[in-house]
């Protein structure tokens, strides 16, 4: 099936890795083009090579999602070389493994300021170009923790079900400009993130099986952690314009984790 995505312009914050780069990696297979952007300029240039995409197709740039003049450079730069923006996918972000009594003042002020500047400066950035598409769309990455959190990432939890009535918020106050706004919530999904927790954790257990048993301990239905192109797969399909009747939902890739009917 076609998505309609060839020759459109999407920005991918957070692409250097993980789901944000094999987000990029999907669209560029649909004919997109991609910007993307990350704090770190060495990942960003092997994401890049990686996809194996021309200047023409994939533009990269170094760019903290806390700074707003920062996203509204890059932002503003994608639409000159590319001639506009149609997506937005706001995935830049991080989980913190807290509790209540470890958690700070600080680790609520960055936890917040991280989740809520992730989703409004790269919006706020670019909105004047969305509302000029035609077919506009914006996904922004959450977690199942935004429905069902968990103690141990007290902080992350709070932040994300914040950012999910936020998205509601924005599907509402933007459909008006044409733009629709829809989530993703994550599961277990085996990124850099868990990789770096196998080893810090220092068992021995081989990581496939310290996978399978992470898994039961979480009650994945499946039985596994998800993969990252699993996830794309459903934020490609609610960038295109195929998907032009849907706008304030949210859809889980979490391999059945998910307890919540709403």
């Amino acid at each position: 099936m076609d998505l309609g995505l060839a020759d459109r312009t999407i920005v991918v914050t957070g692409g250097s890795s993980g789901v944000g780069l094999a987000t990029v990696r999907a669209l560029l297979d649909e004919g997109a083009r991609v910007a993307t952007c990350g704090r770190d300029a060495g990942r960003l240039a092997r994401a890049a090579d990686w996809t194996g995409a021309g200047h023409d197709r994939l533009l990269t740039g170094v760019c903290d999602v806390r700074d707003a003049a920062s996203v509204s450079r890059f932002v503003r730069r994608t639409a000159e070389e590319f001639g506009g923006v149609d997506g937005l996918v706001n995935n830049a972000g991080q989980s913190r493994m807290k509790g209540l009594d470890d958690s700070t003042a600080d680790d609520w002020r960055d936890e917040l300021e991280l989740k809520f500047a992730g989703v409004l400066n790269p919006l706020h950035a670019a909105r004047p170009y969305l509302a000029a598409s035609g077919a506009a769309s914006v996904v922004n990455i959450n977690a199942v923790l935004a429905k069902q959190p968990e103690t141990r990432l007290i902080t992350t939890s709070a932040a994300r079900a914040g950012i999910l009535n936020l998205s509601k918020s924005l599907s509402a106050e933007l459909a008006g400009d044409g733009i629709r706004v829809n989530s993703v919530c994550l599961g277990l999904i085996d990124t850099g993130q868990w990789t770096r927790r196998h080893a810090a954790a220092g068992s021995g257990t081989a990581y496939e099986d310290w996978q399978a048993e992470l898994a039961a301990d979480r009650g994945v239905a499946l039985g596994r952690l998800g993969r990252a192109d699993e996830v794309a797969y459903a934020v490609v399909a609610l960038l295109s314009p195929r998907a032009s009747y849907i706008t304030g939902t949210s859809i889980d890739v979490c391999g059945g984790i998910g307890r919540s009917i709403l």
